[in-house]
């Protein structure tokens, strides 16, 4: 029988920030312009890391604080979290950070907890932008120094750094497994439900050869070069958060190393 790791994400963030667009697109679903609100949904995928398969549950919950006990419950059995704003408005980073007061009160390990920050709707043009990727590095590096998280940029619309969100996740997680000759692999990330599409080229996107228009914003964030920013720096004395993920095999644990702060590179 296989090892496998599971660990549990919750998505947290106002109503109509595109937690639930960004969970799709990560299962590979597609996009859709039409909002409906959530309660609560819960999706499982598995991922093949190396020699590892990677169980997901991802529980994308409600934009309002109407269901406070299940929140709670939400808030207190996850492994990882990831929370959502949109880059266009102020109010939703606002409610990024009350959310993050929810994970501080509730967890006493809230330090050892991966979690990305991501600002969604990057694919609408900068007139509309109210939270300056500054903005939201600033508060953490001066409010959360110590924190094991990132924050990241993206467009669930366009698919743009999406994958690069999960790929970031694994880093913060330390999960490197060795790969039949025992180094450690770090290539090999795949979705087994569904067949891996590689990032597609696509005009005006950086990084991708093609025509696109020099006033796009994703090209001015990658002339940036700020899409990614780190934030916590690991010790590497410190052992690592038992809560962060459930043991499901008795065989041989796989090798767990500190990932460079920037190198959520997993192709």
């Amino acid at each position: 029988m296989a090892d496998y790791e599971r660990i549990r994400l919750v998505v947290l963030g106002g109503a109509s920030v595109g937690k639930s667009a960004i969970i799709r697109r990560l299962l590979g679903q597609g996009f859709s312009d039409k909002y409906r609100p959530t309660v609560e949904d819960l999706y499982s995928r598995e991922c093949i890391l190396g020699t590892l398969t990677l169980k997901v549950d991802l529980l994308d919950t409600a934009g309002d604080q109407q269901f406070p006990a299940m929140r709670r419950l939400s808030i207190a059995t996850a492994h990882a979290f990831l929370l959502v704003y949109s880059t266009c408005s102020l109010a939703s980073f606002e409610c990024v950070k009350r959310c993050f007061e929810e994970v501080r009160e509730q967890r006493a390990d809230f330090q050892e907890v991966p979690i990305v920050i991501a600002g969604n709707k990057l694919d609408l043009s900068l007139a509309h932008r109210e939270v300056p990727i500054e903005d939201v590095s600033e508060w953490l590096y001066c409010e959360l120094p110590k924190l094991r998280a990132k924050v990241i940029e993206c467009s669930a619309k366009d698919d743009y750094n999406i994958k690069e969100i999960f790929r970031c996740f694994v880093t913060l997680s330390r999960i490197v497994p060795k790969n039949p000759t025992g180094e450690t692999d770090e290539s090999g990330l795949r979705r087994r439900c569904s067949a891996y599409g590689s990032r597609s080229a696509r005009p005006g996107s950086p990084g991708r050869s093609g025509n696109g228009s020099p006033s796009s914003p994703k090209q001015v964030l990658a002339a940036q070069g700020s899409s990614v920013v780190t934030v916590a720096e690991e010790v590497k004395s410190k052992p690592r958060s038992r809560s962060l993920i459930r043991r499901a095999s008795r065989k041989t644990k796989q090798q767990i190393r500190d990932a460079h702060a920037e190198d959520c590179n997993i192709s």
